[in-house]
């Protein structure tokens, strides 16, 4: 076993961990933190996309053991005060989501893409998603949520 400490959602953790623990298996199943999806096991999805250090990474990619010290925020920990984050709200008002299965990877994925560019257009948008699928959509209404998102973050 291996003891591994990080900052999930602001709140500091520590665990004994089987030295090869997938950073989702430690969100999903030491942490209880099950929003954080498993939908590909090969990381083509995008499904767990989680931010660590501040940039979206998928989790099923990174071993915990590899997060010692590091902040990790997942979809959970958007939410402040009981109100959504904006680019939540924007997925919800927009119907950027359906079966909802791939929803917190692609919300986690359009901030980190709205932090490095505020007013991304729908080609961007698009292209910074290349790495997360969704099976019910067009992916109209996602890139439209997307676009409201940053537009309420201050793009």
């Amino acid at each position: 076993m291996a003891k591994v400490s990080m900052t999930v959602n602001g709140q500091n953790v520590t665990r004994d961990v089987e030295p090869r623990t997938l950073l989702v298996e430690f969100l999903r199943q030491h942490l209880d933190l099950t929003g954080t999806h498993v939908g590909c096991d090969t990381s083509q999805c995008g499904a767990c996309v989680v931010h660590l250090d501040g940039r979206s990474v998928k989790a099923c990619t990174m071993l915990a053991v590899q997060c010692e010290g590091a902040k990790v925020m997942t979809i959970e920990g958007l939410a402040q005060n009981g109100e959504l984050h904006p680019m939540q709200a924007a997925f919800r008002e927009h119907h950027g989501l359906q079966c909802g299965f791939c929803t917190p990877g692609m919300i986690m994925s359009a901030i980190d893409l709205v932090q490095h560019n505020p007013s991304p257009s729908e080609d961007e948008i698009r292209h910074w998603l290349e790495g997360n699928l969704c099976r019910c959509t067009g992916y109209h209404n996602i890139v439209k949520a997307i676009k409201a998102g940053a537009a309420s973050m201050g793009g």
